[in-house]
């Protein structure tokens, strides 16, 4: 109890620090004679292992490096071969163009990606000029009535993404979230804007920057791109995150069933595989939806670095609907991983405290292979056989 409030206490710090320097970090900054780029914490860090200043790729490394490659290099991709390749982790110089095969983006012709892209492209810019620019006319008044609403979401969820890492705090970044997020609330009407959305484009917009930023990319100036690169990054972001949504979109509709459905699988889940943690959140009176809410309406990006987070969903796209089901399982692994930390908490309180902020500060790729592998696991056991969920 005393380490996660210590911990809880360190990240507030840093939170305001980073925030609103000013007004409480004030002292420090004068007493620095020079200006100095902020010191990443070790939470919002976005390099993997793979990045550069990592120590030289293994043998093995570069052989996997080679067989990504090699597929990639391929007239028309093996796109089974690439998942079962991937599943494992893809290696970062592949990275961006292996997610947007993966997610359906570009198709496995290596001939047509170009021009697939150049149409893609052009038609998510056509949407800004059509919708975003114009969004006040009177033609689509009623098209934006609800919109309306949902961009002051937007405005209000955009700063709060991922707030330690200084890229995201640019206005030039916020404001590309900010065109994403528009267009896709609108043409979804069906959901709209939900928060936990914005979340979800951090991933894709970090991995396709990463083409063209070899280090230190959380200070990384995006401004500094030639114009049509920021407009290629974004234009892939809305696309791939439409993709990955198409999947999972009655998350975000009215009610969110989506969302309520894999919180009660879940629980069902963990009454078979761990007895004792189940019987202790009842005793406790503690309820699945107060805590893995978030793990489903946010894919666990609150609970992980961004750099797992990124090594986390090379596998949900090389994994059949890695997103909508796998991750079911992903959640169950997580919780059982703090299964001491959980069984020796005696009061309410401090369960719903250790589950909303667990401390994977240090985790990295390792961790989060051994999570993906307990998560295979049960989806072996549990996954074609449902009535194991139940007593």
């Amino acid at each position: 109890m005393c380490n996660v409030t210590f911990l809880l206490l360190c990240c507030h710090h840093i939170l305001i620090c980073h925030v609103w320097p000013s007004t409480v970090c004030s002292p420090l900054q004068k007493r620095q004679s020079l200006p100095v780029r902020p010191i990443i914490p070790l939470v919002a860090r976005i390099s993997d292992q793979n990045a550069s200043g990592a120590p030289p790729m293994t043998v093995r490394e570069k052989s996997r490096l080679d067989k990504f490659k090699q597929l990639l290099a391929s007239p028309n991709t093996d796109l089974e071969e690439l998942r079962k390749h991937s599943w494992s982790g893809i290696p970062r110089e592949v990275r961006p163009i292996t997610w947007r095969l993966l997610s359906g983006y570009l198709p496995a012709n290596k001939e047509r990606r170009e021009l697939v892209l150049k149409r893609k492209r052009d038609e998510y810019f056509g949407f800004i000029e059509q919708y975003y620019h114009s969004r006040t006319d009177e033609h689509y008044k009623d098209t934006y009535r609800q919109c309306s609403s949902g961009k002051r979401s937007i405005h209000i969820d955009i700063p709060r993404t991922n707030p330690l890492i200084p890229l995201f705090q640019q206005p030039v970044v916020q404001e590309v979230f900010e065109r994403i997020l528009f267009i896709w609330a609108i043409r979804h009407p069906a959901s709209g804007y939900v928060q936990g959305i914005n979340d979800l484009v951090t991933p894709f917009f970090v991995v396709f920057l990463s083409e063209f930023v070899t280090e230190d990319m959380e200070n990384f100036e995006v401004a500094a791109l030639p114009l049509d690169t920021q407009r290629n990054i974004e234009a892939d972001s809305f696309w791939c995150m439409s993709k990955l949504l198409d999947g999972i979109q009655d998350n975000y509709t009215f009610a969110q069933p989506g969302i309520q459905n894999k919180v009660k699988a879940l629980e069902e889940l963990v009454s078979r595989i761990d007895e004792d943690i189940h019987n202790h959140f009842k005793k406790y009176e503690v309820e699945y939806l107060q805590f893995a809410f978030r793990w489903m309406n946010n894919l666990l990006m609150r609970e992980l670095p961004l750099r797992c987070t990124i090594r986390l969903w090379d596998t949900y796209q090389a994994e059949a609907e890695g997103f909508s089901h796998f991750h079911l399982y992903v959640c169950a692994a997580f919780l059982i991983e703090w299964r001491k930390e959980i069984l020796s908490m005696v009061d309410f309180q401090g369960l719903l405290m250790l589950l909303q902020n667990v401390p994977t500060i240090h985790w990295g790729n390792e961790e989060v292979g051994l999570l993906l592998a307990e998560a295979y696991r049960l989806k072996y056991m549990f996954a074609d056989a449902p009535s194991h969920y139940k007593r």
